[in-house]
């Protein structure tokens, strides 16, 4: 048992396995509010969690995430906004505001988004970076507060909820229980890309960019990818927040909450497959909880997490790993012939690619 909660995925089976059971207690310990608590932060972990592909696995600071996050929301509204129909063409074919529309056109257009940013940003690096990425996230943020069209600055509300395959997503429960699955299955793809050739290639250009062009990789492309792949788990979660939400703003793409998701993923732990869900839990649940209290919430949220990053060395996941005995990466064991942990190369070893010439 002790080995078995060793293992990082395990624990993210407790987690999702435990979670799955909220909208069940919720109304047996009269708090009704914490199924949508429990959605958005369901929602806010796999935003986190495709943020950490980029910071955690490749090392690359994006300041602009939230811009696909937004972008996947827009698509939902705008679609809201001229096609409204419901019902299925020709018995079969989702109408045209159903989820099974509306996700995958959200996700195709935060991928496009993303491809696009991260074709110019990654030809720089360092601070340059940083605040490209920032700037285009800011130049999309301003482009929706001047489309008067769709609300502007002040947003686009969306009087009904997408239906998805004859579900009731006005319910709560069937709404929290979709993102949950689709938090599963956002995670199973984080954990097999780490995993990969793919993955071990990202955690090489974080631990060295120029040793990798060195042996013949060629970074440009895989960091390229793992953008495109990011900016669609940021569209996917946007579109699940404008149907919790039934609004949409410029808001969700602004740099504060590209910040938010970058606390998340630093709060929970860099490169852990479930760091980024502790992140968005403590961080969403702090929230919460300390706006009850008093509308100055803000000035007790910034010293405790200030306090966390510095004493809880790894995040909440290092911290869970050290309860569980587990030591942190750069302590570790000599694990078994094969095994490797998250994100993580083996000593001395380094994926290679036949060199380029010419």
């Amino acid at each position: 048992m002790r080995n078995l909660l060793r293992d990082e995925r395990s624990w993210v089976v407790l987690v999702l396995a435990l979670a799955a059971f909220i909208p069940v207690l919720a109304p047996m310990l009269d708090s009704p509010a914490t199924v949508g608590l429990a959605t958005r932060i369901a929602i806010y972990a796999i935003a986190a969690s495709s943020l950490n592909l980029l910071l955690g696995q490749g090392g690359l600071v994006s300041f602009g995430h939230a811009a696909y996050f937004g972008l996947g929301g827009y698509v939902v509204g705008i679609l809201y906004a001229h096609y409204i129909s419901e019902e299925p063409f020709l018995g079969f074919i989702p109408g045209s505001n159903d989820l099974l529309v509306t996700m995958p056109l959200a996700i195709l257009v935060g991928g496009i988004g993303a491809a696009i940013i991260g074709a110019l940003s990654l030809r720089t690096a360092g601070v340059q970076f940083i605040m490209i990425t920032l700037a285009f996230a800011q130049m999309l943020f301003f482009l929706f507060v001047s489309l008067k069209t769709y609300g502007g600055d002040d947003g686009l509300a969306i009087r009904r909820v997408a239906p998805m395959l004859g579900m009731n997503l006005r319910d709560p429960a069937t709404l929290y229980w979709l993102c949950l699955g689709l938090l599963a299955f956002w995670l199973f793809l984080m954990d097999r890309i780490a995993r990969s050739r793919f993955g071990r290639i990202l955690a090489g250009v974080r631990q060295g960019e120029r040793r990798m062009a060195a042996i013949g990789v060629r970074t440009y492309p895989y960091k390229l990818v793992a953008f495109v792949i990011a900016g669609m788990g940021a569209a996917m979660a946007g579109a699940l927040m404008v149907n919790y939400a039934r609004f949409v703003s410029p808001d969700m793409m602004h740099w504060t909450k590209s910040g938010e998701l970058m606390v998340m993923v630093i709060l929970g732990g860099l490169g852990t497959l479930l760091g980024p869900v502790l992140g968005a839990a403590a961080l969403v649940g702090l929230e919460y909880t300390l706006a009850g209290l008093t509308e100055h919430w803000q000035f007790i949220l910034g010293p405790i997490l200030v306090v966390i990053v510095l004493f809880a060395r790894g995040g909440l996941m290092g911290a869970v790993r050290r309860i569980a005995g587990r030591r942190l990466p750069h302590e570790a064991q000599p694990l078994p012939p094969g095994e490797l942990p998250l994100g993580e190369l083996p000593s001395g070893e380094l994926p290679r690619e036949p060199a380029r010439h010419g």
